[in-house]
């Protein structure tokens, strides 16, 4: 009937998602807002979309009680500024405008995907290029982590003879590479089609997570080696979970939280970020999917962990190389034998292509994974080529403070009384009207 067409249509409009970008509430910040019915992942989904743009969220209010979503998020471009880009703030309004999530790169499309993990040493992520190479596969993007003695790497291979036999040949060798001589965990590696893979940075948390990289933890603590203060509280009077987040800050630090309480099952209801110089504080009310708060004292220390290490993955001091050359084969497996063979460590890798254009990113470090000396990055540049290298410093490990007397860590997990004294805060705070402020105070 024609009246339940136009009715089916006026559902549609009332339930798809408004996107609001204003340049003119905050001084200091974007202002991007988001209301829609809720829907299972759409906070990760709004996350995910400014994290892939290089956007930092300096300041962020997230409300989902009943059937209603809203999310204010204040934004900034990696240089400090508002956003003035007409693209950009298009891709935003179209990409969280509709039910349908971020799209994927077309440039992804029909290529496989290898997910690779196994025990970190040097030089591995140089020896996996170089099989790939050997074996002439073409490498269309890649990101490689390396945390507490593990790897984790997704690459994309453009790959026109990929048959189930060719395939299962370059699984055998990079699953003997990975494996090694090891006496610990072993390696693993698995070949899908890349439409398998929704995001590939939640992904490398996935599967850093599933290889247990925290189990790494116990080695670690004889170090006493200070963590991201993570608390994770009982608020039994409304139902919630509190979980509390303080480090310093840095790029993509939301979507690294969101996205491990999203993987664990974990709904957020509400939540404040908030960003005051180099520090970072997030609250988040919790619950999982069936509506039923954390129950058990073993389940807090599991997700303060999880947070721990989802934080840590990406954290790290070095040089930043970016490379932007016309690409060919085997590129990647002659740059990173020349990172090793000047005794630098790669400890995280972004690799990617445009057309015939190769833009690749690497973190470096020495051997032992302290600061690299500038000579070595000059014999790089010398080698690579002075004009396509081009070496950044970063300093990205000191994610948080060391422990004082008052911060012990309490059994929750890390934090030491860090959600108790912001408990409650949440409750004295207006969010339906968050999206009306006129500062970023």
């Amino acid at each position: 009937m024609e009246w339940l067409d136009e009715y089916e249509k006026l559902v549609i409009r009332m339930n798809t998602p408004r996107v609001v970008i204003d340049n003119a509430v905050c001084s200091t910040a974007t202002l991007v807002q988001v209301d829609s019915a809720r829907k299972t992942g759409v906070l990760l989904e709004a996350v995910q979309v400014l994290a892939d743009l290089d956007l930092s969220i300096n300041k962020a209010y997230i409300s989902s009680d009943g059937r209603w979503f809203m999310d204010v998020f204040h934004v900034t471009d990696r240089l400090g500024c508002k956003l003035t880009d007409d693209s950009v703030i298009t891709y935003i309004e179209q990409s969280l405008g509709t039910w349908n999530g971020p799209a994927r790169p077309a440039a992804l499309e029909g290529l496989t995907a290898l997910e690779l993990t196994g025990a970190d040493r040097t030089g591995l992520i140089s020896e996996v290029f170089a099989v790939l190479a050997d074996m002439d596969c073409a490498v269309v993007e890649a990101r490689a982590w390396t945390h507490r003695g593990r790897l984790g790497c997704l690459v994309f291979l453009r790959d026109e003879e990929a048959d189930t036999e060719r395939m299962a040949r370059i699984e055998a060798r990079l699953g003997h590479l990975l494996r090694g001589d090891s006496t610990g965990a072993g390696g693993a590696v698995a070949a899908v089609p890349a439409a398998a893979v929704a995001h590939a940075e939640r992904r490398l948390h996935q599967l850093m997570s599933a290889d247990r990289d925290q189990e790494e933890r116990a080695a670690a603590a004889a170090a006493a080696s200070p963590t991201p203060a993570v608390s994770v509280q009982s608020w039994a009077e409304r139902g919630y979970s509190v979980v509390t987040v303080q480090c310093r800050d840095r790029p993509k630090l939301l979507f690294d939280v969101v996205c491990t309480l999203t993987d664990m099952d974990y709904v957020v209801f509400h939540g404040t970020i908030d960003t005051t110089g180099d520090q970072a504080h997030q609250e988040f009310y919790i619950r999982h999917a069936d509506g039923s708060p954390i129950s058990s004292e073993a389940e807090r220390h599991r997700v303060s962990q999880c947070l721990q290490d989802a934080i840590e993955r990406r954290s790290l001091e070095g040089v930043r190389l970016e490379l932007c050359t016309p690409d060919r084969p085997a590129l990647l497996s002659d740059v990173t034998r020349t990172l090793r063979e000047n005794g630098l460590l790669v400890a995280q890798a972004e690799v990617s292509t445009k057309g015939d254009m190769a833009s690749n990113v690497f973190y470096v470090t020495d051997a032992a994974g302290h600061a690299v000396e500038q000579s070595a990055i000059d014999a790089v540049r010398q080698r690579v080529g002075m004009d396509c290298l081009v070496a950044r410093e970063e300093h990205r490990l000191q994610l948080y403070q060391k422990a004082g007397p008052r911060d012990a860590v309490d059994g929750n997990g890390g934090g030491g009384g860090i959600g108790l004294f912001y408990l409650g805060n949440f409750v004295k705070r207006n969010l339906v009207s968050l999206g009306l402020i006129k500062s970023c105070s």
